[in-house]
């Protein structure tokens, strides 16, 4: 049997979110590494370095990843790709991405991306809440626990 693994795309992974993934990783016996470019102030055995350049880290990860990873992300467009070699992405806000509904996501992110090209302005993030710890917790713990026969 593989190694169970959460790879963690950390150049945009909040600090806690970070934290809950190793607790969980170390309690559970699964390997937590993390990618971010030469710009992020990481470290470890786990960690991987990679250059600054755009979309470095994604591919990366991307190539990295195998059938029955957790994946950590933010960005849609990895979720899909690593969704294509069967592993498991969800958001640090614990948002866990579904086959059938990551196009919809796709097509959201490029409408926003079409309105702030032209000139609009969308929102940004909003502050990180214990609930959302709670929901990130709760949706790795869901994954983790989900029997995958690779």
């Amino acid at each position: 049997m593989l190694e169970r693994r959460i790879l963690i795309d950390a150049d945009a992974c909040p600090r806690q979110a970070l934290a809950i993934a190793q607790l969980l990783s170390e309690e559970k016996n699964w390997r937590c590494l993390t990618f971010a470019s030469l710009n992020h102030q990481l470290q470890g055995d786990n960690h991987i370095v990679v250059d600054a350049g755009p979309q470095a880290v994604d591919m990366k990860l991307a190539n990295e990843t195998r059938a029955g990873d957790i994946v950590v992300t933010q960005d849609i467009g990895l979720a899909a790709l690593v969704m294509g070699k069967k592993a498991l992405p969800l958001t640090p806000h614990g948002l866990i991405f579904d086959p059938e509904r990551i196009a919809f996501h796709l097509e959201e992110r490029n409408e926003k991306a079409r309105f702030r090209r032209g000139g609009g302005r969308t929102r940004g993030p909003a502050a990180r809440t214990r609930e959302d710890d709670q929901r990130f917790a709760n949706s790795l713990r869901e994954l983790m626990e989900k029997e995958i026969y690779l």
